[in-house]
């Protein structure tokens, strides 16, 4: 059953399916390669994210994954580039034949700090690999010429990894870009819901010491600024719309009860759902900032970080997508998957056509991305099902890409329209 107050949980029955369209999705003889291959390779990639799973690293960290990637593409007849650009990434390459279309696919490997993968990044991960090893298969079994390039994207989650890769001109191949992301929603069912844009904030707060007890007047409290500046924030989350979201953390250095503090560091995030209505609410926030300042006598300092757009979607690639779930895999929702939450993915569906879907994977109450639970949920070999699943379809709207001119057209023709709409 599909619906916006329905989640799946680990023991919803696992054999309840939505009823599939009928009719014949394009090319059944490319969709039954990539079928049987990511079949085939379903144990390994198991083991891959298991083993991805127990090694959990930061952005720009990911020296194990790295290597564990690399090795993993490399046996697979792939063309593999160690420290693509950055230190933690990579490119696995393959073409087959002459000339033909370029497909671009991510895989993401960074973690959280002390809940591990608790974003599910080791199944975005192996989806990629999935795809590309898929599409390679389709192109050898059945004689179609074009190039296959999969990225390894450190720090998706702070770092904008995709931002910089961009920046180097990884992406200047691809036609299309391609990767997916789990997230709580209804049972198997893939979403193609959007993203919220976001800005990234660093606050410091700079007073002067003194003692606490003896002298305090000869003090400017830094964090009696970081806390003013929290509960201004607060005060302002309630003349925000909705769907808004604007969190942060604030943090010191050698603090001590009996010492006023001088030197406080706060971050915040500002997501909207679009890139306009971010920059309108980041004033206000700074705002909020500058007036802790003022109150509390310190200094401030405010560094704009990477901001990142909202998503687009190709609805071509969209489309194609939502008709191969449904008539072979599940249901297509438009409501769940990352809808709140920001991806640095969307640098490349501003660059070129791209498609971010996300996949359903069982969650206990409570327990969505970002938690403890669903770092468990991730490991799960249901969810690893479920990830198959999607990167099943993917590689097929990928081989339409690649076999089908029209179709393409119709992608880039989209991609444009989305373009002229946004007035970019």
């Amino acid at each position: 059953m599909i619906g916006s107050d329905i989640v799946w949980r680990p023991e919803d029955d696992p054999d309840i399916r939505p009823p599939l369209e009928e009719g014949e999705v394009y090319r059944p003889d490319i969709l039954t390669v990539i079928e049987d291959a990511i079949d085939g390779l379903s144990d390994d990639l198991r083991n891959l994210s298991l083993d991805i799973h127990d090694h959990p690293e930061l952005g720009f960290e990911e020296k194990y994954a790295h290597d564990a990637y690399t090795a993993f593409m490399a046996s697979r007849g792939f063309v593999v580039t160690k420290h693509y650009h950055l230190s933690t990434a990579w490119a696995a390459t393959y073409t087959y034949g002459q000339g033909g279309r370029v497909l671009g696919i991510n895989s993401e490997m960074d973690a959280l700090p002390g809940i591990g993968h608790a974003c599910g990044h080791n199944l975005i991960g192996i989806g990629g690999v999935a795809i590309a090893c898929a599409a390679k298969a389709a192109m050898e079994q059945l004689g179609i010429d074009g190039k296959i390039i999969l990225l390894g994207t450190p720090a998706e989650e702070s770092g904008g990894g995709k931002v910089r890769l961009l920046d180097e001109g990884a992406y200047n191949e691809m036609d299309i870009c391609l990767m997916c992301h789990p997230a709580p929603g209804p049972q198997h069912s893939i979403s193609l819901s959007a993203t919220l844009a976001v800005a990234r904030l660093e606050v410091d707060y700079t007073g002067h010491t003194a003692h606490a007890a003896l002298s305090p007047w000869e003090g400017k409290n830094a964090l009696d600024a970081a806390v003013l500046a929290y509960n201004n924030i607060s005060l302002l989350r309630q003349q925000l719309k909705s769907a808004y979201r604007v969190h942060g953390i604030f943090e010191g250095k050698d603090w001590a009860p009996n010492i006023i503090p001088d030197k406080s560091k706060m971050i915040w995030y500002v997501r909207t759902q679009t890139t306009a209505e971010v920059e309108d609410t980041v004033k206000r926030v700074i705002a909020c900032l500058e007036a802790a300042a003022l109150a509390s006598g310190c200094e401030v300092k405010i560094t704009r970080g990477i901001t990142g757009n909202e998503i687009r979607q190709n609805k071509a690639l969209g489309d194609e997508l939502a008709d191969i779930v449904r008539k072979r895999y599940g249901a297509i929702d438009y409501e769940w998957g990352i809808h709140s939450a920001s991806t640095d993915f969307v640098c490349c569906s501003f660059a070129l056509p791209g498609l971010h879907p996300g996949f359903s994977i069982p969650t206990v109450p409570d327990g969505g991305n970002h938690t403890s639970a669903f770092a468990e949920a991730a490991r799960t070999m249901v969810s690893h099902d479920a990830c198959m699943v999607v990167s099943k379809a993917l590689a097929a709207v990928g081989m339409r890409a690649l076999t089908d001119e029209a179709f393409l057209e119709q992608v880039k023709l989209t991609f444009e329209e989305d373009k002229r709409s946004r007035g970019l």
